[in-house]
């Protein structure tokens, strides 16, 4: 039977970076993913940006890791020629009500250590983003965006360069949890024992650390969709528009997003779904996804529209609750080798390689 210092369930982003971060201070590492490729779920369906922390409440795991992770994922993926750029991006203010919004925002953006906010006026917002209805915006200039699959396998890559396994419909099947060692079953890996086990599942987190006793949380899916602008109609849109959030705390609203490869995106909106897999049933109508991105962009008409994909998040608020919840990062209660990531949804792209560098030292005093 082989035997692993450490084995990490999940190969979506943050997966891939803890990984690549417990490459570089052990050996013996195992990476589980019950998909064909990695990175194939949340990790790539996503609008590739870089957040910058200005959301989450202080002190919140969110917040640290965010506007931590906000400059190292700019470093790595400078370092491992991930495209990658610093746009900034501009949040919108339609009524009064948004406008003291943006003010309550820089409020907690500053306090979280995010550098550079300041409102601009509609003139100046007219002279950068002239198709863009809005009485007032806060600038954000760390965010950015980045090459979100490329990103994964740049992780993944730099743990293979350093010994790592990587494997590929694996899925966890079983655990037989000891005292100083878990013995699992995955997929065609087959029967491992590890010092250590990192449950990084994304959307399927919560049925992994249910293995273990620990029913503590559930995950709810909330599915996203993307539309694209016409080729015709994309130079309306320069870099990274955002509504005020959403206050049920499911998105960020419909944004508008020009990719790096110059595509105009809209979305996602969000929606609570019953199956963690549902990516393609029942869309939201074409021309109520348009009006709420009308609110941003008035000319905009259904028929500029084409369906682009959908993403689904690991949210831990039921229907119906409001608010933002944190992430959750802490070692099982009954099974201290056990580390336990769960509800890891937005801003966890931007996050990865800070929760990795967080992960990688709680391992580290596990194996000591």
């Amino acid at each position: 039977m082989e035997r692993a210092n450490a084995v990490i369930v999940g190969g979506g982003v943050v997966g891939c970076a803890v990984a690549a971060e417990l490459a570089l201070r052990t050996s013996d590492v195992f990476l589980v993913e019950q998909l064909p490729r990695l990175g194939m779920a949340a990790s790539s369906r996503n609008s590739g940006v870089l957040h910058s922390g200005i959301y989450y409440p202080p002190g919140s795991l969110k917040a640290r890791h965010c506007v931590e992770g906000n400059r190292l994922t700019y470093e790595f993926s400078a370092a491992h020629d991930v495209p990658h750029k610093k746009t900034g991006k501009l949040i919108t203010a339609t009524t009064a009500e948004e406008e003291a919004e943006l003010a309550r925002l820089i409020e907690r953006g500053r306090e979280n250590g995010v550098e550079g906010l300041a409102v601009i006026g509609a003139e100046e917002l007219r002279r950068r983003e002239p198709k863009v209805a809005a009485r007032a915006a806060l600038w954000v200039p760390s965010a950015g965006l980045v090459e979100s699959e490329l990103l994964v396998k740049a992780y993944a890559a730099l743990a293979a360069a350093h010994g790592v396994y990587l494997a590929t419909s694996a899925r966890l099947e079983r655990v037989e949890p000891a005292t100083d060692f878990i013995r699992l079953r995955a997929g065609r890996v087959g029967e491992l024992e590890t010092r250590v086990l990192v449950n990084a599942a994304g959307l399927f987190a919560d049925e992994v650390a249910a293995l273990f006793g620990y029913r503590r949380y559930r995950i709810y899916p909330v599915r996203g969709e993307y539309w694209e602008v016409v080729v015709a109609k994309r130079g309306w849109v320069n870099a990274l528009v955002y509504p005020t959030p959403d206050p049920s705390g499911l998105s960020l609203g419909v944004h508008l997003t020009k990719t790096l490869a110059g595509r105009l995106l809209l979305g996602p909106n969000a929606r609570h779904v019953e199956d963690k897999d549902d990516y393609e049933q029942d869309w939201e109508p074409r021309e109520s996804f348009c009006a709420r991105a009308q609110k941003l962009l008035p000319e905009l008409r259904p028929d500029d529209l084409r369906p682009a994909y959908s993403g689904i998040r690991a949210k831990l608020k039921p229907p119906g609750q409001a608010g933002i919840e944190d992430f959750v990062v802490t070692r099982d209660p009954l099974y201290p080798h056990v580390i336990q990531l769960i509800g890891i949804d937005s801003p966890g792209l931007t996050a990865a390689s800070s929760l990795a560098r967080y992960v990688a030292q709680l391992v580290a005093e596990t194996l000591a």
